[in-house]
């Protein structure tokens, strides 16, 4: 079998989630091409190193430049903050590289048109990892939409809620500051909720939106008495008109407590009406009319038939948030074989970040915006 050499650019949270997918593409599914963990790269040597060791990776480097140029590398994958995803999408692309890119894909909509025009240029393979459309009960919901068992769609509610900032000494990391996120709840996890909007009801038009930061100051390291600006937003919230009258919601908040990742949407129609919740991953609500005794019913989504379940395990043997990577995987490989731009594509991720780009100006302008 030939053989896909990967280079991923960061390792901690998404490095793992991704490193992992890449091991276990090929011993659940028929893949066109044997992936090879040839190096991952980071910025400190010495985590960088343990990193490969851990996650399996054949080498390290702490020189991103140097990876993606390197004549044997096919695969560039990043997993970074926001601020270094155009000029590793942009080197990568002109040393005739596939990429896979962390969402959002920028922290702009200038740097995700300059990083669809790398990709485009090259005509190498592209792919933004919003890797939620990849659970089998949305790919399900999905395919229900598509055949009409809902009908007429009227309404798209997104809920993406989390609560790990909410203590007022947590330190301001990363993606509390603008620079390098880009923005906060917007960008981290309402880009999601997006996503998912655009892939299962069609394009977003117009927003209204509102941003709230309520701690404004956080130590910068734990337990620091020196205090740092926090310039991202904590909440986001938008209402959402679609391409054929569809209306919609998205709230995506960090300070839910008790929700640690409730990611949720529910779509309604003139026949019927889904539900979809992460922490019970493997159910989809469904509800089609069909009489006085109808009403919602769970599916529980684990069968062969379901979309990617064929890789896996019995009907009613679960599966996880892991899995998400390595359909996404599986899916970015079969691509690069057939020579065509999956989805969602960079082309995808600008779309996305305009919408992210209007909720912003709406915000700012206290009216409707176009996308």
């Amino acid at each position: 079998m030939k053989k896909l050499n990967v280079a991923m650019i960061g390792h901690r949270f998404m490095g793992k989630a991704h490193s992992n997918a890449w091991r276990q593409v090929g011993r659940f599914f028929e893949t066109p091409s044997e992936p090879v963990l040839k190096v991952v790269c980071g910025r400190d040597r010495q985590e960088v190193e343990r990193a490969a060791r851990q996650l399996g990776w054949e080498e390290s480097s702490t020189s991103w430049q140097e990876t993606v140029a390197r004549a044997d590398i096919d695969v560039v994958d990043i997993c970074t903050p926001g601020d270094t995803h155009a000029d590793i999408a942009v080197a990568a692309a002109r040393a005739g590289k596939h990429v896979l890119c962390e969402k959002p894909l920028a922290n702009t909509v200038a740097e995700a048109e300059r990083m669809l025009a790398a990709v485009t240029a090259a005509g190498v393979v592209h792919m933004v990892c919003h890797n939620y459309r990849r659970v089998p009960a949305v790919a399900l919901a999905k395919r229900l939409i598509e055949e009409g068992r809902l009908g007429r769609l009227y309404h798209f509610r997104g809920l993406y809620l989390q609560d790990w900032i909410v203590d007022p000494q947590f330190p301001r990391v990363w993606r509390l500051e603008k620079a390098k996120a880009g923005s906060g709840a917007l960008g981290d996890i309402a880009s999601h909720s997006i996503d998912l909007a655009r892939y299962l009801v069609g394009e977003i038009t117009e927003v209204a939106g509102h941003l709230q930061t309520f701690i404004k100051e956080r130590p910068l390291r734990p337990g620091s008495g020196e205090l740092a600006p926090v310039d991202v937003d904590d909440a986001a919230l938008s209402l959402l008109k679609f391409e054929g009258g569809v209306v919609g919601t998205v709230e995506a908040t960090r300070f839910a407590l008790g929700r640690r990742n409730h990611n949720s949407f529910e779509v309604n129609g003139s026949k019927g009406s889904l539900a979809f919740n992460l922490e019970r991953m493997n159910e989809l609500e469904l509800y089609i009319e069909e009489g006085p005794d109808s009403g919602f019913r769970t599916v529980q989504v684990t069968d062969a038939r379901h979309p990617y379940m064929q890789g896996w395990w019995p009907p009613g043997h679960i599966i996880g948030y892991e899995h998400t990577f390595t359909h996404t995987v599986l899916d970015f490989m079969l691509a690069i074989d057939e020579g065509r731009i999956p989805s969602p594509s960079f082309e995808d991720g600008v779309k996305n970040q305009k919408v992210l780009d209007a909720v912003e100006r709406a915000a700012s302008s206290r009216s409707w915006e176009r996308v």
